[in-house]
């Protein structure tokens, strides 16, 4: 009986803090988002997380999922040597300026996806593990209804697309929750508050996290922003601290600084 009642009252003070937490917008300004613990894929929090919108280079998320799992099924290795195709050259955006020919490593690509969130490295890891583009984004919706992202489809690897390119608050947090869970590693590239590539050439490139709350808040660890000039800014986090783990996601900020 004992127990019982203890249950109850607990049942009840998890549905006040709930009907609290829906009075008060913490993401004023924001179209959708969500904050889940990890292990447990409980919802401490939700606006909209249902409504389908475009996720700008949050999309890289799922290509960097995709990567670690072509790594871990030996399609590739951290060393293998990429060679920049004409069309990963020409992506348009954030880019690292690839040169049609040049050779980057996987390490090198995923830095430069996860720090800087290259186009051109994000197209090339896709070419490579599935032959092209548009046969990289079968596989990446593939995956997406494999974990139950069921609002989701994706154009493309990069978030460039607008047209027909969604995803919502709540698939997103489950793609995330995968990478983490499954790929951990992704922390030492998602981490990083800054790096090089081409470190030994004449023409060093500068990486600077797009994440700004990396190296600010130790306990962050990533994962990834987005922008365009349809989808707004967004982001999406990882935080560790006491024993909790955290994930959350937002889109469509008006302002840099407000994500």
């Amino acid at each position: 009986m004992k127990k019982m009642i203890l249950l109850m009252i607990m049942l009840l003070s998890f549905t006040a803090i709930k009907a609290n937490a829906d009075d008060i917008s913490y993401i004023k300004g924001a179209k959708s988002g969500i904050l889940i613990e990890e292990t447990t894929n409980t919802i401490l929090y939700e606006k909209n997380i249902h409504d389908k919108l475009a996720p700008a280079s949050m999309t890289k998320i799922m290509t960097m999922l995709l990567t670690f799992e072509a790594i871990n099924q030996n399609v590739m290795s951290f060393d293998t040597m990429l060679t920049t195709s004409e069309y990963a050259a020409s992506m348009g955006g954030t880019q690292v300026y690839l040169k049609v020919g040049e050779k980057i490593s996987v390490d090198e690509a995923l830095k430069c996806v996860a720090i800087a969130s290259a186009n051109d490295c994000a197209v090339l890891l896709g070419e490579y593990i599935s032959g092209s583009e548009i046969e990289f984004v079968k596989q990446m919706n593939s995956k997406a209804k494999e974990l139950g992202a069921n609002n989701t489809n994706f154009t493309d690897c990069t978030g460039l697309n607008e047209e027909n390119h969604y995803t919502t608050s709540y698939d997103l947090a489950l793609i995330s929750r995968d990478l983490i869970m499954n790929y951990p590693k992704v922390f030492d590239y998602t981490n990083s508050r800054e790096d090089y590539i081409r470190k030994d050439t004449s023409s060093p490139f500068w990486l600077v996290n797009t994440n700004k709350l990396i190296g600010n808040l130790e306990e962050i660890k990533g994962l990834k922003t987005g922008h365009t000039s349809f989808a707004g800014y967004c982001i999406t986090l990882y935080m560790k601290k006491d024993n909790i783990s955290l994930i959350s996601v937002v889109f469509g900020y008006d302002t840099a600084p407000k994500r």
